[in-house]
């Protein structure tokens, strides 16, 4: 069956992609690893003994970057629905965040400890109809604020990726009722069409709950 024009256009970007190819020199598992290593680096976000919550880390190429810089004296949990293959320094768990079964899990690796970052590349199973994706994708980035809010340390941050678009705004209004700073990124490796950002949140306000 011969290939489409997009998905020939597709495949034409990711060949010729540099950041494709700066991941498999590096041995990174997506090219997307770039995105928050740019970002991690402008705003100082990792440091070594870091305690991050990887929420939808597969296929691993955040958690990998994450592990390189909390080093061994670091934890790095990485939480997704789909298999993750073994990365070393980082605690694989699959299931859904949401689900206590998993959430007891991810609190068993964090031996009582706060978080000092939560990423978030969560995204959803894509229905092809723009309005339901979006507010599906708005719907994850909510749950993965909720979990930041309650799980962080009050200096802790919180990296999330949001498509502009209906419910945006209100997502964005959330965020800076969560943290003292929020800040807007498109790191270089986003493509220029996507409508991804990524909202960065540090410093819990705090809770009136």
């Amino acid at each position: 069956m011969p290939r489409s024009k997009s998905s020939n256009a597709w495949l034409r970007r990711h060949v010729n992609d540099p950041y494709v190819h700066r991941a498999k020199a590096h041995g990174y598992r997506s090219r997307s690893a770039y995105k928050l290593i740019e970002i991690a680096e402008r705003d100082k976000l990792i440091r070594p003994g870091a305690v991050v919550v990887d929420l939808g880390a597969a296929p691993g190429g955040w958690s990998q970057a994450l592990a390189e810089r909390v080093g061994r004296a670091g934890c790095v949990i990485a939480v997704d629905l789909l298999d993750v293959a073994p990365i070393a320094g980082v605690g694989v768990i699959r299931g859904d965040f949401r689900d206590k079964v998993v959430l007891d899990q991810v609190r068993t690796v964090m031996a009582g400890r706060k978080l000092d970052l939560v990423v978030s590349d969560l995204a959803p199973n894509l229905s092809g109809v723009s309005a339901t994706d979006q507010a599906r994708s708005i719907g994850l980035c909510e749950l993965a604020l909720e979990f930041a809010s309650s799980h962080l340390k009050p200096q802790g941050a919180f990296l999330v990726k949001a498509f502009q678009g209906v419910g945006y705004p209100e997502f964005l209004v959330a965020m800076r009722g969560a943290f003292v700073t929020v800040a807007s990124r498109k790191p270089g490796a986003s493509r220029e069409r996507s409508s991804e950002m990524y909202l960065l949140g540090k410093r819990l306000k705090a809770r009136s709950d």
